[in-house]
């Protein structure tokens, strides 16, 4: 047990020191900006993106982080529902992995990552990757290639 209790120590202490060199690369940050309206479960969004990468590149994510750590992921599916296809198509969205560390302040641990979503436009075998981050926030938009659901 000792031997266990001390490797666990080990890893803990690795991680921390590890997160704690980690450098953010993340652009598009914006603490002023306020949280969109939300409507029948979706966020009222008025902007597009002005290029495309704006959720596309790990850099430039969809940054939805403007409640806690504990609640800012509610974001994801209010963002998620604001958006269609190009021409008004459904979509659908599976989180498939999370990547890119970056430090931070609105983590209990200091340190925060991206997920990392796969979108499909009905009627497309393509699938779209865009990158969520819940810690920090910026302007919400809707990215290059969708369009924005008009509420119900």
């Amino acid at each position: 047990m000792k031997k266990y209790s001390f490797l666990l120590l080990i890893v803990t202490i690795t991680f921390f020191t590890a997160c704690g060199s980690i450098k953010s690369s993340i652009q598009n940050i914006d603490n002023t900006a306020l949280k969109p309206g939300t409507k029948n479960d979706q966020f009222l969004l008025t902007e597009y993106a002005p290029d495309g990468k704006y959720g596309y590149d790990k850099d430039y994510p969809i940054n939805l982080g403007f409640e806690s750590e504990k609640y800012s992921p509610k974001n994801i599916p209010l963002f998620f529902n604001a958006l269609r296809g190009p021409k008004g198509e459904k979509i659908s969205y599976d989180k498939v992995d999370t990547c890119c560390p970056f430090p931070t302040k609105k983590s209990v641990m200091g340190a925060g990552t991206l997920e990392v979503y796969n979108v499909l436009i009905e009627g497309s075998d393509k699938k779209i990757v865009l990158y969520i981050n819940t810690y920090e926030r910026s302007k919400v938009m809707c990215p290059k290639g969708f369009s924005i659901k008009k509420p119900e």
